[in-house]
């Protein structure tokens, strides 16, 4: 089963992941995608440390995400990835410009195939106004695109706000 997570900044996506694989009762591993490129992101990355259980395994994945979620899938255990939308930045600033289609089309690829249960977290950045920089504007409709095809082949798909969940996809 893959769930997408998506919500913006502080809207509780993260929290309701960790509680949603917490409550699995299967073994965790956190994908994390962040880079620590400034001392801001350093406090970002060290809150959501700090929030997450010591014992699930911890893997920190900035760019090619598909290949690791190959090499860990096995059944019983729970993936979450948490952002995807820091790894599209990671990918659209890479200096290899094919890398971000490539990556995001492995993912999609791979992700019906994968027997761990899968929960991807994302911010949904297209509820605010039309950025006025190329690459801004392009990180905006590269990750639309994104939460646009996982959620097609996601089986449930929540958007928080507030931190309140919202089933837009899925059970309810």
């Amino acid at each position: 089963m893959m769930q997408l997570i998506l919500g913006g900044a502080r809207s509780g996506k993260s929290r309701f992941a960790e509680q949603t694989a917490k409550d699995s009762n299967l073994n965790v591993t956190y994908i994390a995608t962040a880079q620590a490129s400034d001392r801001e992101m350093q406090a970002r990355i060290d809150h959501h440390q700090a929030q997450r259980p010591k014992h699930w395994t911890v893997i920190e994945e900035p760019l090619y995400l598909a290949d690791c979620l190959i090499e860990l899938d096995q059944p019983n255990q729970v993936i979450l990835v948490d952002c995807l939308t820091l790894w599209m930045s990671n990918l659209l600033m890479h200096e290899n410009a094919e890398l971000q289609m490539q990556e995001c089309l492995k993912l999609l690829n791979i992700i019906p195939i994968l027997q761990s249960e899968l929960i991807l977290v994302s911010n949904e950045t297209g509820l605010g106004i039309i950025p006025m920089g190329e690459i801004s504007r392009r990180f905006v409709d590269e990750s639309g695109r994104l939460h646009q095809q996982l959620g097609e082949i996601a089986e449930k798909v929540v958007f928080c706000v507030a931190g309140f969940p919202m089933i837009l996809k899925g059970e309810k």
